[in-house]
């Protein structure tokens, strides 16, 4: 748990598509991995060593930076058992922490129940982008959804709205957009709070820019803006402990070359503009950045590009981390492989379950569904 006495504040960076995680983290002195990857395998001399056996893919900008700091966290060989390759049902394992059937609660809803219990904060939970993850789907958590400080985005950007009946107005467009899909009952009333919800948080974060001032100017993308948007809220300090946001998509079949390096320039320089903004302000001390994928790439290239596979790897990064390698990376050899993937040496839940308890000061075994091994990267 942070030593300061600010609260902890997590941001949680969903790599949208499934990274493949042997272009990001590379084994650059392993044979198995150059005969299984003759057209996107990336050559030991472009590489970011990280030590004797991995490098950092070359691209990754900022991260290399923060590694060289102490401030990155590498966890090697990340899922879970009997991964289905299925985009749709692996993300919602990992949002809700339930791998055996389909669960309805959100691991990052939980977190903010805890965070909140009487839910008096509508801020304590952000997602920045549009409509809302699954993760932080909770029946009675309020969560705030924008797209954009001038905005707010659970059903697109609209400019916010000023009168209650037009507040009133929206949430019937809400209701009757969603209705002939899902029906009435528990998921409506839960949608409609959610549109509450939004609005109410809109009021409050479009005051956000007028208290912003840098002198750090963030790229032109997608996940940069985003990045931002986090800053500023964070710097306006209105409470809010859990950031959402997401970037993608990294489902690199083909062309997996030229869309990884894109991919993880802009990612490197956003991640790279946000710290240098937070440090700006004397604000960094307690945030923490978690980034996560749904699964894998398989080991062996399809000419172009790699198709779904298991063992993943995610980052934790901000001046609380312990930086370093954590976990195991898991074995190319090809006797070693499940179906062709690397197989998960850890489970997902501990890396949720010990920025729970370690870093928000939380139980974390009914977020995740038990006990499972964590990890002191903070």
């Amino acid at each position: 748990m942070t030593a300061t006495k600010k609260d902890p504040v997590l941001v949680i960076l969903q790599l949208t598509g499934a990274n493949d995680p042997l272009s990001t983290v590379v084994p650059y002195t392993n044979p198995h991995y150059h005969d299984a990857r003759p057209n996107v395998g990336i050559a030991a001399d472009r590489v970011l060593p990280i030590n004797d056996t991995l490098g950092f893919n070359p691209n990754v900008g900022a991260v290399k930076d923060l590694w060289e700091q102490g401030k990155v966290a590498i966890i090697q060989g990340i899922g879970y058992e009997n991964s289905p390759r299925s985009h749709f049902r692996s993300m919602d394992i990992w949002h809700t922490c339930e791998p055996d059937k389909v669960g309805t609660e959100g691991w990052v809803g939980r977190v903010i129940r805890d965070l909140d219990p009487s839910g008096s904060n509508v801020l304590k939970g952000i997602n920045v982008g549009q409509g809302l993850p699954r993760a932080m789907a909770l029946k009675g958590v309020p969560v705030t959804s924008v797209s954009d400080l001038e905005s707010y985005g659970v059903l697109t950007d609209v400019p916010l709205v000023d009168s209650q009946a037009e507040r009133e107005r929206m949430l019937d467009i809400f209701s009757r957009i969603y209705s002939p899909t899902i029906g009435s009952g528990p998921v409506m009333d839960y949608l409609s709070q959610t549109g509450r919800n939004v609005l109410d948080g809109a009021d409050v974060l479009k005051t956000a820019p007028d208290k912003y001032r840098s002198s750090v100017e963030y790229a032109a993308s997608p996940i940069a803006k985003a990045l931002k948007t986090v800053a500023q809220v964070h710097l306006a300090d209105l409470g809010a402990q859990v950031f959402y946001t997401q970037h993608g998509s990294f489902d690199t079949h083909f062309n997996q070359v030229m869309m990884h390096t894109r991919l993880w320039t802009d990612v490197g320089q956003a991640i790279g503009n946000f710290f240098d903004d937070l440090r700006e302000h004397d604000a960094s001390d307690n945030v923490v950045m978690m980034l996560f994928t749904e699964f894998g790439r398989r080991v062996k290239d399809n000419g172009t590009g790699t198709d779904h596979g298991a063992g993943g790897v995610a980052f934790v990064i901000g001046d609380p981390v312990q930086g370093g390698l954590y976990g195991t990376y898991p074995s190319l050899a090809p006797e070693d492989l499940t179906q062709g993937d690397l197989a998960p040496s850890y489970d997902f839940r501990g890396f949720y379950a010990s920025l729970c308890e370690r870093w928000l000061g939380i139980d974390s075994a009914p977020i995740v569904g038990g006990a499972y091994e964590q990890m002191a990267f903070v």
